[in-house]
């Protein structure tokens, strides 16, 4: 790590800062080629005994409502996905296994540790950024963050040095000594970034982490994710209901519905083999032939300028020997008056994957 004086304008380089002053007139750079952010580890170590979370048939209820009902997961070392409508349960997952929300019934464990007996530990090794804001009112960024790494167990000089770089990291390092208060939505999120990496944790639960961002900011949010999964290989689960967020920096993806966990693995694998996609435009009744698609076993979803997604079985491909060929949908089109206007294979998404298993538009 190194850290650049700036001249003054008498040509002399000015005295580098006391790390714990907080003084907004030592102004100084970074030399960002060589921060370290993150400490240096092995591609994904904390994997290879296991999955860094493991839930058990775990139930959470609140009153009268099953949040999880008999969830089972496993998380593997890297960045996962955790992808689920608003309501399916991922923040609950998250809290529960943070320790703050205690299962009904089930077992969890994190980075090996049982969350029942050892929750206080497992917090210090934990970075969280949570989906609501938890700021301090009257506090600077620098002050805030550096709070935050003494809160999780850093001495107050460390804490300090650690505020400054993962806060150049995140893209604050000009406005860290502004009030939070007076931040923008988009610079509020990036400030629950650095305060979840404060500490260097071995594990990052992200809690929606792109809310209220704009395009811009939300684009510099997910390299931020891809590079901490990719390049710095943090193990990390990112809770989003956001497809194209989970698409872009996750390799694994556990999806939830209602509470439980519906489809789980590699999302290279969860996207295929097995059948073939199609664009299809059709001149016809829309809504009549989308059941016609469903009832012949096909996965068929309506997007856009009346284009339908159109998921064929590798079974319902095989017509003639032509395996995932579009033979199935000009038959049936044909069969039921319908005309074909364009007609396009597709890579299968994420997307599909998540209607299908799912089960709804």
């Amino acid at each position: 790590m190194r850290w650049v004086c700036e001249e003054r304008s008498d040509g002399r380089a000015r005295p580098e800062p006391s790390w714990n002053s907080g003084n907004p007139k030592h102004r100084i750079s970074k030399d960002l080629e060589s921060m370290e952010v993150v400490s240096a580890r092995e591609p994904h170590a904390a994997a290879k005994t296991g999955p860094v979370v493991h839930l058990d048939a775990v139930t959470v209820i609140y009153g009268a409502n099953r949040a999880l009902k008999g969830v089972s997961a496993r998380f593997e070392g890297g960045a996962v996905g955790l992808l689920g409508p608003n309501g399916a349960g991922k923040s609950t997952m998250l809290k529960a296994l943070l320790g703050f929300i205690k299962p009904s019934e089930g077992r969890m464990t994190v980075l090996g540790l049982d969350v029942a007996e050892r929750p206080m530990e497992i917090r210090a090794r934990i970075g969280y950024m949570p989906e609501s804001d938890a700021h301090i009112p009257g506090m600077n960024a620098v002050s805030f963050v550096a709070y935050c790494g003494q809160l999780a167990g850093l001495p107050a000089v460390d804490a300090m040095q650690r505020a400054h770089e993962v806060l150049y990291y995140v893209g604050l390092g000009e406005a860290r000594y502004r009030n939070i208060e007076t931040y923008s939505t988009g610079m509020k999120q990036r400030i629950k970034l650095a305060q979840a990496l404060v500490h260097d944790p071995d594990l990052l639960f992200l809690d929606e982490p792109t809310n209220g961002m704009d395009p811009k900011g939300r684009d510099e949010m997910l390299e931020l994710i891809r590079d901490l999964g990719h390049n710095k290989n943090v193990n990390l689960i990112l809770s989003s209901h956001l497809l194209p967020d989970v698409e872009f920096t996750c390799d694994d993806v556990i999806v939830m519905d209602k509470g439980q966990v519906v489809a789980q693995g590699p999302i290279a694998e969860l996207k295929g083999p097995g059948g073939r996609v199609f664009e299809l435009r059709i001149k016809g009744n829309l809504p009549a032939f989308l059941d016609v698609l469903r009832q012949a076993g096909m996965e068929a979803t309506s997007t856009d300028e009346d284009v339908m997604r159109v998921f064929v079985p590798a079974t319902a491909g095989a017509v003639d020997g032509a395996a995932n060929s579009a033979l199935p949908l000009f038959a049936l089109a044909a069969r039921h008056g319908v005309q074909v206007r364009h007609l396009r294979p597709s890579v299968p998404t994420l997307e599909d994957v998540f209607a299908k298993a799912v089960g709804h538009e």
